[in-house]
């Protein structure tokens, strides 16, 4: 891959020659800098999924870890996957003392055999004479030797110039200094971190631009910001406006402390928002950028995180619309409050119900799930008055969009009985065992379907022998044999479970709120309320298996 190209001419097959566009690389360092975040360790078969998933999208460097630091990094490096994007390995400039022929660290990294090799090197004059202990010499010594030792190896050297913004603040010169050090010795890219996240983006733009001037070649500068003051993907497009053309940043801002900028905001910006969309080309097309959620949540399953609901883009609530006159106005035109169409980043329209709804949302939603009701049809205000007197009851229902489809599909007459739950039963024990305790729950649950009385047992350990609750007992008992409707259900599994007191004292109502999710990557939420935690939870388990059977069973049942 030719990357010393700044811009190359994007044209149509047969087409006259288009506007020239300038190259923008997307660096992704989610297997490093993501694993810095507190709580997150992967292990090397999920760097491999990551990475794959990363090429697929199209990102054009995939920074897989720090060779010899870890053995999962050292694990990733020794098997790397089979992929487009320039896998590189990270490491630092060579160590005081030695020469960048002998020093290990170095060794280490360039022995992972990759591409490209990308180093850390000080460009604070404080950081260079308190944390390393050297003179300012002695660190742009080890740049230039650093660099140019992996460019004599045929690799191609990036240097993360680290605490930049400081470093430029307090000693412009020296920073910049360190910067053509680096260029001086052959590095590719000079990246500029702002490794503690508190340079706003007027004052990155403004610096990006001085270096520009000072003759640091833009398309041989990256960015690499934190998010330290909640502008780190505003300072990344300071630094594109200002001249930058490489994008350091994260899945998910996935990072250490605040995290780093977010590439599922950056990459969708880039393709779908102008300026950047005219003026930029990226190795990530419009049929890979529809996959952007698919990517999102698959790293929030490999963290066992639930996605959150407001992130840009790809959030379940980017594109959801509560208000009753925001809903009128979608139906006339999406463009009225959509800044783009959801299904370029692979989201979708979502038109909640609640107690504040009119039936501008409710046709709205129910034409969502196929179901199209006239104006002014009377069943209308009948699902309206039982969605009121739901919530009024406790149900929220614009968190719980398949549970309000089932309500809806019960008023219209068109919900199948797919099955009915006779009884169930939950107990659960404690035992004493040895010199300690462990908890012990079971689950009964007895369904008539087709004429069939079907009793099924489950307990709560996990395959671990990990005590996963009473819940999760009666999820897998209600799951375990349902008969012909059973294939239908296989691929469902339990992503999240939320819980919430609803009214206090004596009278307390439990909410219990569950996200599912299939093998074709569907995400559904029902909703269950109860003054018992364990029956609310069974109502909205119920649910979820229904929404499910009135998704597939059809296609089931046809076979």
């Amino acid at each position: 891959m030719d990357q010393t190209e700044g811009q190359e001419r994007v044209t149509g097959q047969g087409a006259a020659p288009g506007p020239v566009k300038e190259r923008l690389w997307i660096y992704d360092t989610t297997l490093r800098d993501g694993q810095q975040t507190q709580g997150v360790q992967f292990s090397t078969p999920e760097k491999r999924q990551i990475a794959e998933a990363l090429d697929r999208l199209g990102v054009d460097y995939i920074e897989g870890g720090w060779p010899g630091a870890n053995p999962t990094d050292s694990e990733f490096f020794a098997a790397l996957p089979r992929v487009r994007a320039r896998v590189t390995a990270f490491g630092m400039t060579k160590r005081a003392g030695r020469s960048a022929e002998n020093d290990d660290v170095l060794a280490a990294v360039l022995d992972a055999g990759t591409d490209t090799v990308c180093l850390v090197g000080k460009t604070h004059e404080f950081h260079v004479t308190t944390a390393l202990g050297v003179t300012l010499e002695e660190n742009l010594e080890a740049i230039r030797a650093s660099v140019a030792h992996v460019v004599a190896k045929g690799r191609e050297a990036i240097l993360d110039a680290e605490h930049f913004f400081d470093g430029y603040r307090a000693n412009p010169a020296y920073a910049l200094d360190c910067l053509q050090a680096a260029l001086g010795a052959g590095a590719r890219w000079v990246v500029l971190c702002d490794t503690n996240g508190g340079t706003l983006p007027a004052e990155v733009g403004r610096i990006v631009a001085e270096v520009i001037a000072a003759g640091v070649p833009g398309d041989r500068l990256g960015i690499h910001t934190h998010d330290d003051t909640g502008t780190a993907v505003a300072a990344t497009l300071a630094a594109v406006d200002a001249g930058a053309r490489q994008v350091q940043g994260t899945l998910n801002g996935l990072g250490e402390r605040c995290g780093n900028a977010n590439l599922t905001t950056l990459i969708p910006t880039f393709l779908l928002k102008e300026p950047y969309a005219s003026r930029f080309e990226t190795g990530i097309d419009r049929e890979a950028l529809s996959g952007m959620v698919r990517v999102s949540r698959m790293l929030d399953d490999i963290l066992n995180r639930v996605p959150r609901r407001a992130s840009a883009y790809v959030g379940a609530s980017a594109f959801a619309h509560k208000a009753g006159l925001h809903a009128s106005a979608i139906l006339k035109d999406p463009a009225t409050y959509e800044h783009v169409d959801p299904a370029l980043v692979g989201n979708v329209r979502v038109i909640p119900m609640s107690n504040q709804a009119g039936q501008s949302n409710l046709r709205a939603r129910l034409a969502e799930a196929g179901l199209e009701v006239p104006s002014g049809d009377p069943r209308l205000g009948r699902i309206l008055e039982t969605v009121k007197a739901r919530e009024d009851q406790g149900y929220a229902y614009d968190s719980a969009q398949a549970s309000f489809e089932l309500v809806a599909r019960r008023e219209l007459g068109l919900l199948p009985s797919f099955f009915e739950v006779k009884r169930y039963r939950v107990t659960v024990e404690r035992r004493r065992v040895g010199e300690g305790t462990m908890t012990l729950s079971e689950a009964v649950v007895v369904v008539l379907i087709d004429g069939q009385r079907v009793l099924s047992v489950s307990e709560s350990l996990d395959e671990n022998g990990t005590e996963r609750g009473p819940v999760n007992a009666l999820s897998k008992a209600l799951a375990k044999d349902l008969g012909r409707w059973q294939s239908v259900i296989d691929d469902m599994r339990l992503v999240d479970f939320k819980v919430r007191i609803t009214q206090g004292g004596t009278e307390a109502a439990t909410r219990v709120i569950i996200d599912s999710e299939d093998g074709q990557g569907r995400r559904w939420s029902t909703v269950g309320v109860s003054p018992n935690i364990v029956d609310a939870s069974f109502e909205a388990l119920l649910d979820a298996i229904n929404w499910k059977l009135v998704r597939d069973a059809r296609q089931e049942d046809s076979r």
